[in-house]
Formats: structure tokens, C-alpha cells, sequence
């Protein structure tokens, strides 16, 4: 009896590319038998960007499953089947894709850990999981068999007896002699991919790209757009992110002029206190000549604030002791799994802390 996937703790983008390969082989013409293909997709736009795979799939496959949270089914691939899954459902936590015929079996299982890997190009190609990836029929077995009883009787009456059919196809016939070998190949693929992902995180500093407002954030590194997903797919109710937003007050009077004039020291001494503030994988954007946007992945609730009033404790101890910075500031903050952003729900807040003197103030999700 071949030995359980070790867990491998690997980035979305990695994932992306063995989860491709397993769809592939779904796609394979192969005289194997009855196929079997389930899928949990978290959230719905990333099952839209392979629908169209999804119903090349379901067009040969004896059961084509997909699960995922969403507020209403949608209209699905014909042939396939839609399980709606609760929000606190663990199953809404899992990337899958297991295919299965009689004669072959591939497994994608991946928990998100709704961590961040720092340095990544963007929020959801950073995301991290635990996973098991396997090219072994048995192990596919064993996955079609936990999902089939966790899904129950959400899955048609049709569809069960079909995955039970290719199930009981599966017991009847020995696994293929030297499977482990494709086996080993997808370990040392998944392996190197990630190793490659890594290497392009800290290698040479990419050309630079064309100029475009609001897309550069406040180290001068271009690419916020992409960073938080506004240029490619994502889904609310995923990653955790804690957004601040600051606002500095530069104290009347002082010699060098309003914090908004960006060549004064009073200005570089405000930028370079946020910035020592922030954790690796942070990111931090102007949004106005006194305002700041600060994104902290996966930083909690508690720690958020704890952040935000160390900061404004931060601000009135550098008052006190540098002769280049003489200002306070106000923050509005949340922790947010909402895409896009909720940027400017925290302009808002800014403003409203400002007439009430209020230093931090919190928004819920």
C-alpha cells in the first residue's frame, strides 16, 4: 500500500500550474473507463475562468462535480453538478481536483491556511495552503470517497450512482504497475515549480513599468493595481487584509510647509515612519497629499489596532525628538476579506475621525 501524500506547504501559483496538469489529464482522449472529476473551487470567479475546461471535462466524464460559495447557483456546463457549499463549510476552505477512471487517478487537496508568502507578485498569487498532490489512482480512490461523503445528498441522485458506479469499476481492478513513477515526476514537477516561483520573488529587479497613477506605492515599487487584484481574478471572502488608512497633520506653523509639498523633509520623515512600521510583504500607497493606505495580509483584528495606536504613539514621539517631523495622525481602519479593497468606505472614516477628534476608529467587515 503506497504511502499518504506528504503535505507540501505551497503558494497559489504553484497550485495554478499542477492543478492545469490534472485537468489536462482529464482531458487526455484514453480508452480507461468511466471518469470521474471533482472539484472545489473556494468561490465563484475562479471557476469562471475555467468554465470553458470545466465543460470539456463534463462532456466525457461519467461525473463532473464542482463546489464552491456562492450566493445563487449559477448557470452550469451541461452534464455537470453545482454543490453550494455554507461559508463555514470546511470544504469552503479546500482547493481539490481528483480524477478518476478505472484505470487512473490524480489528486489535488489543498487547505488554505489564509496565509501571505511576503515578496509575492500579487495578494492572491501569495496566498499559501497545505497540500497533497499525487498522480496514484488509490489516492484518487480514497479523495472520491471522502468528498462523496461529505457532499451526501447534495450530490443528485444521479450523480451519485454515477461516481458509485466507477467506484465499484476502481475496487474490481488492481492499480497500474508503475504508476509511482508518474508519481515521483509530479513531486519533482510541484517541487521545482515552487523553487522557481521562489527564485523569481528574489531575483533581478524586473524592468521598470510604464507610469500609471495610483500604481506605484509609497517605497516608489510600481505594480499596486496587479499587487491587490485589480488587473486579474480574485473573490472576496478569502485572504484576510487589514487596510489603514492615516492621515497626517503637520502641526501649524512649522517651518518646512504642509506635509502635501513631497520634496520637504517633513514629508520624508512622515514617509519614512510608516514605512519602518510595516512588516515584510506590507505594502503602503499615497492616496492624497495628507493621506496614506497601508495593506497588512493577514494581520487580525486586535493586532490591527494595536498597530494603528502604536503608530499614533509613534507620531508624537518622533515629534518630541526629530527636528524634521512635527505632525500627528489619525487612522481608520478594518480587517477585510472584501474584493475590491474597501478603500474608500475608509476615506470616509478618515473624514469622520477627523470631526470628531477621534485618533483610531475601526470598521467592520
Amino acid at each position: 500500500m503506497p504511502a499518504t501524500p506528504a503535505v507540501q506547504r505551497l503558494t497559489k501559483r504553484t497550485l495554478v500550474t499542477v492543478s492545469h496538469a490534472i485537468e489536462r489529464a482529464a482531458l487526455a482522449a484514453a480508452e480507461d473507463g468511466p471518469m470521474v472529476v471533482v472539484a472545489m473551487f473556494q468561490r465563484l470567479p475562479y471557476f469562471e475562468r475555467e468554465r470553458q475546461v470545466y465543460a470539456d471535462i463534463a462532456s466525457s466524464a461519467a461525473a463532473t462535480v464542482v463546489g464552491l460559495v456562492a450566493d445563487e447557483i449559477p448557470e452550469m456546463p451541461a452534464e455537470s453538478e453545482m454543490v453550494l457549499l455554507d461559508e463555514k463549510d470546511e470544504l469552503a476552505r479546500e482547493w481539490t481536483v481528483v480524477v478518476l477512471t478505472p484505470r487512473f487517478g490524480a489528486m489535488l487537496v489543498a487547505y488554505d491556511l489564509e496565509q501571505f508568502q511576503p515578496g509575492a507578485a500579487t495578494l492572491e498569487s501569495g496566498r499559501l495552503f497545505e497540500a497533497r498532490t499525487a498522480f496514484r489512482r488509490d489516492d484518487a480512490l480514497h479523495e472520491v470517497l471522502r468528498l462523496r461523503q461529505r457532499l451526501g445528498d447534495r450530490l443528485s441522485p444521479a450523480t451519485r450512482a454515477a461516481v458509485d458506479a466507477v467506484v465499484q469499476r476502481v475496487r474490481h481492478l488492481p492499480a497500474t504497475p508503475g504508476e509511482s513513477r508518474a508519481d515521483a515526476a509530479l513531486r519533482l514537477f510541484t517541487a521545482r515549480a515552487e523553487r522557481d516561483h521562489e527564485r523569481l520573488r528574489s531575483g533581478p529587479e524586473p524592468a521598470p513599468a510604464p507610469e500609471v497613477p495610483g500604481d506605484t506605492d509609497l517605497a516608489g515599487e510600481p505594480g499596486m493595481l496587479r499587487w491587490t487584484g485589480a488587473a486579474g481574478t480574485t473573490a472576496s471572502g478569502i485572504l484576510p487584509v487589514a487596510v489603514v488608512a492615516v492621515r497626517v497633520t503637520h502641526a501649524a506653523g512649522a517651518s518646512e510647509g504642509r506635509i502635501g509639498r513631497t520634496t520637504t523633509r517633513q514629508h520624508q520623515a512622515a514617509v519614512e515612519l510608516l514605512l519602518s512600521r510595516l512588516r515584510q510583504g506590507d505594502r503602503a500607497l499615497k492616496i492624497g497629499p495628507d493621506d496614506f493606505m497601508l495593506l497588512l495580509p493577514t494581520l487580525g483584528h486586535d493586532d490591527a489596532v494595536r498597530f494603528a495606536y502604536e503608530l499614533v504613539e509613534a507620531f508624537s514621539a518622533a515629534e518630541a525628538r526629530s527636528a524634521f517631523l512635527s505632525a500627528q495622525v489619525t487612522v481608520a481602519l478594518t480587517v477585510t476579506r472584501r474584493r475590491p479593497l474597501p478603500q474608500e468606505d475608509l476615506r470616509q472614516a478618515l473624514d469622520w475621525a477627523m470631526s470628531e477628534n477621534t485618533p483610531v476608529v475601526t470598521l467592520a467587515d
